[in-house]
């Protein structure tokens, strides 16, 4: 769900309706600043970091960058440090603290459960980032981009207060060269909080993928959800020898369907994704033996998710004029990964704008770490200036259509940094094949619609299939 899209209010309508209400983990430091750099009109941010176990770190982030009343006009987002593998303690801290704050207001009221959803292709800020929703009560933990394997084994240490480690992929490092990134709880809650475990749910596209989580993880896997090509945000590549289309796009066959029949022998719950937000698919999912649905699409156009109300409207009024253009972008993702893209107007999406933007890394999430001939690790993305990727050892051709997604997502939710002569960074919107009949959700007459028309409209009741 991009960044904060599926932020805390929809995280914990969803979930107060009796379903699994997730929010997204994805650069929820940078996320917290800036909502309270904008001020925190609200005052969510303040009334979950006065529940923050780390009563020092709340305190010394709400001292720096809380703005009472907001920035003033102009004035761009002050930023916080780039994530590294020698990060500093007050980064780890902030990273803590902000999916704290995050899960803490998603499960806040009620007793519904919550989970959160992070990308194995973004290691660096992991193990901060599980330990703050741990420290929430996080009840789920979601994740796919990758392989996760050692997350389970990650969530047990964390639960039993002791230091973890994961192996950080650095591109060029070979035998003898590896890098491990570690957290001690103890270093940050002394003595070692004793945490409950939450549920690890791997995304997977494929049968051999959730073979092996299943078997080879470092600790127990809980289930999995199974993404089909027709979701939003990043999708697996094609299987076999890569072709596209006229427009750029992978073109995926039969063998890019998984095998649902050998995910259903591994004896685990699973949930199935990608344009599931119809009440037939979800008695098809659930008649292949599916414990239930994901669903992304629907829920972020509504009126609780994080999307601006801008990127809504238009979002909707393509949908509704029969006019949506999604493109599964080959090129955008600095991933590599194909990279579903909504091309609506005045979004980086539109080669005009794309062309226009200055180059800029200031945030770093999706930087690749690789390693330099004097054995240090460096850091790049395609998406950075060409000259200082090419610089650093990257190939060119990696940077032709490359889209800086931490920043355009950052945009689309309205926490877009101010450039020069006040100019905002454009927005880059990401979502499922569901959005070209995303209308459905409207009642006559109505130009929005809330995650409990989605609810209803699934035919789902607390908890239960209607």
């Amino acid at each position: 769900m991009g960044i904060a899209v599926s932020h805390w209010k929809l995280a914990r309508s969803v979930s107060q309706a009796g379903q699994l209400g997730v929010v997204s983990g994805t650069a929820l430091a940078s996320v917290l600043v800036r909502r309270l750099q904008d001020g925190d009109a609200d005052g969510a941010m303040r009334r979950a970091l006065a529940q923050c176990p780390l009563r020092a770190a709340a305190d010394r982030i709400l001292t720096s960058y809380w703005i009472e009343g907001g920035r003033p006009p102009g004035q761009p987002h002050r930023l916080t440090p780039l994530p590294a593998l020698d990060s500093t303690r007050e980064l780890a801290e902030l990273t803590i603290v902000a999916n704290f704050t995050e899960v803490f207001l998603a499960k806040e009221g009620h007793g519904g459960v919550v989970g959160i959803n992070l990308l194995e292709k973004i290691q660096l800020p992991t193990l901060p980032s599980l330990f703050g929703a741990m420290l929430a009560g996080v009840d789920f933990v979601l994740m796919g981009a990758g392989i996760p394997r050692a997350i389970p084994g990650v969530l047990d240490g964390l639960a039993a207060g002791q230091p973890v480690s994961l192996r950080l992929a650095v591109e060029g490092a070979g035998p003898g060269q590896e890098h491990t990134l570690t957290l001690d709880p103890a270093a940050f809650l002394p003595p070692p909080a004793n945490l409950a475990r939450p549920r690890f749910l791997a995304i997977v596209s494929s049968s051999t993928l959730a073979l092996t989580l299943a078997r080879k993880s470092s600790g127990r896997v809980d289930g999995f959800v199974v993404e089909g090509i027709a979701a939003g945000g990043h999708n697996a590549p094609p299987r076999g020898t890569a072709q596209w289309n006229a427009r750029g796009e992978p073109v995926y066959g039969p063998r890019d369907n998984a095998d649902l029949a050998a995910i259903r022998a591994l004896g685990l719950p699973f949930w199935l994704a990608g344009s599931y937000a119809h009440p037939g698919k979800l008695r098809d999912a659930l008649a292949l033996g599916a414990t239930g649905v994901q669903i992304g699409t629907a829920f972020a156009l509504c009126d609780e998710s994080g999307l601006t109300a801008a990127l809504k409207r238009s979002a909707l009024g393509h949908s509704a004029a029969g006019t949506v253009d999604l493109l599964t972008d080959s090129r955008a993702s600095p991933t590599g990964m194909p990279f579903k893209v909504v091309r609506l107007e005045d979004t980086v999406a539109d080669p005009a704008i794309y062309g226009q933007r200055a180059r800029t890394c200031d945030l770093g999430y999706l930087r690749q770490p690789y390693q330099r001939e004097d054995g240090t690790v460096g850091y790049r993305c395609p998406a950075e200036p060409e000259a200082d990727f090419i610089r650093k050892g990257g190939d060119p051709a990696e940077t032709v259509g490359r889209k800086c997604l931490c920043n355009g997502l950052l945009a689309a939710i309205g926490l877009g940094q101010t450039r020069a002569e006040g100019a905002t960074e454009p927005a880059i919107v990401t979502a499922g094949e569901d959005i070209v009949d995303a209308r459905r959700f409207l009642a006559p007459g109505r130009e929005s619609y809330s995650a409990a028309d989605v609810l209803r409209f699934m035919g789902v009741e607390a908890g239960r299939v209607t």
